[in-house]
C-alpha cells in the first residue's frame, strides 16, 4: 500500500533538504505502507465499535479477550480486529501512538490516564467526553464519562 501523507512539521536533521523541498512544494510525499488520515479515522471508528460491542464483558487482569479484558487488553483486541498492532500495556500503547491535544481528539482516539509521567489506564474515546473502557476488578466493559483532567490523547497510526 502507498499513501500520500502530509508532513506537518520538520523535526529531523537528516534529510532536511528533502523535507524542506517537500514543504516548499506543498508538504506532501508518498510513503510506502503509510496510512492516510482518512484510513486512520476509519480504523479508529471501527475499533471504537468493536470495543463498544464488548459492553458487559468482565474485567480480568491481563486478559485480551474475547470474553474478558483489562483496559489495555480491550484496546489491543479492538485495534487488532482492524489490522492494527498495539503493544500490551497502557504505557506502551501511549508510547506507540501519535500524541494529540484534547482539542484535536476524535472518536476512536485513545485516552490515557496518567499520574505524573506514568500512564496507568487507557480507554477509547466515544465522543461527548466519554470513553469505552474496562475499568477494574469486579467491573465490566462500559461507557463512562472521563472523570479527570489528567489525561493524554493518542491516535493509532
Amino acid at each position: 500500500m502507498t499513501a500520500q501523507v502530509h508532513v506537518p512539521f520538520l523535526s529531523a536533521r537528516a534529510g532536511t533538504a528533502t523535507v524542506l523541498t517537500l514543504a516548499a512544494v506543498g508538504g506532501s510525499m508518498i510513503v510506502p505502507g503509510a496510512v492516510t488520515d482518512a484510513q486512520a479515522a476509519t480504523h479508529a471508528t471501527t475499533a471504537l465499535k468493536i470495543a463498544a460491542s464488548k459492553k458487559g464483558s468482565p474485567y480480568r487482569y491481563g486478559a485480551t479477550g474475547p470474553h474478558g479484558f483489562d483496559c489495555s487488553g480491550l484496546m489491543l483486541y479492538a485495534f487488532k480486529k482492524v489490522g492494527k498492532r498495539l503493544p500490551r500495556t497502557a504505557q506502551q500503547q501511549y508510547n506507540k501512538t501519535r500524541h494529540i491535544s484534547a482539542s484535536k481528539r476524535k472518536r476512536g482516539d485513545l485516552v490515557f490516564f496518567h499520574w505524573g509521567r506514568s500512564v496507568y489506564h487507557v480507554g477509547i474515546y466515544a465522543g461527548k467526553g466519554k470513553i469505552w473502557h474496562s475499568p477494574k476488578t469486579g467491573s465490566v466493559v462500559r461507557l463512562e464519562k472521563i472523570w479527570t483532567r489528567s489525561v493524554w490523547y493518542g491516535r493509532v497510526r
